[in-house]
């Protein structure tokens, strides 16, 4: 039996959960989710949790039993109080503001990136170096700043580029450290 997947999941109050075929649908203060999940997992709405089971013990549904109750978990929570992921921008002369949807950042190309926000996803800018996150779609979220710190990775010698706030940069000696 799977750990992550015989753990209901609670539903806070002011959030409502309705399930229409495979279809599962979470809405709360912070927004609307909407997700088909997989036939060879059965979800079922209990008044105040949701459980999920899985149909028969074969290796698909083994395997999908954890996955669908962490997706489940993750529309509650996202639509109850939404998730947040913070980058910082790492570098001389590298730097970021919100222009409406737009993020603008300044990071060492010879023009400015601007990058458009999806729909769902906010940012704010505090200090030009630290960028935050947020919304109530924990895997649009987690691409869009995936994106974001795609357009200059941080390089192991100086340490410099776009990183996760939590993330640890491991550095490099370089030609002079060789000795």
């Amino acid at each position: 039996m799977s750990r992550v997947g015989k753990l209901p999941v609670k539903i806070p109050p002011g959030v409502s959960v309705s399930l229409e075929g495979h279809v599962l649908k979470v809405k709360g203060p912070r927004g609307e989710l909407e997700r088909t999940l997989n036939p060879g997992v059965d979800v079922v709405v209990v008044e105040d949790r949701i459980e999920v089971k899985r149909r028969d013990e074969s290796i698909r549904s083994r395997s999908l039993h954890g996955l669908t109750r962490a997706l489940v978990n993750n529309m509650v929570v996202g639509a109850h109080s939404g998730f947040t992921k913070v980058l910082e921008i790492e570098g001389v002369g590298y730097r970021a503001d919100i222009q409406g949807d737009k993020l603008n950042l300044t990071l060492g190309h010879s023009h400015p990136v601007h990058f458009p926000l999806p729909e769902g996803v906010k940012a704010t800018v505090e200090r030009q170096t630290v960028i935050r996150l947020e919304s109530h779609d924990k895997e649009l979220l987690g691409l869009t700043a995936a994106k974001v710190k795609a357009l200059r990775p941080v390089e192991p010698y100086k340490g410099k580029g776009v990183r996760y706030a939590d993330e640890q940069v491991r550095r490099k000696a370089g030609k002079a450290g060789k000795k």
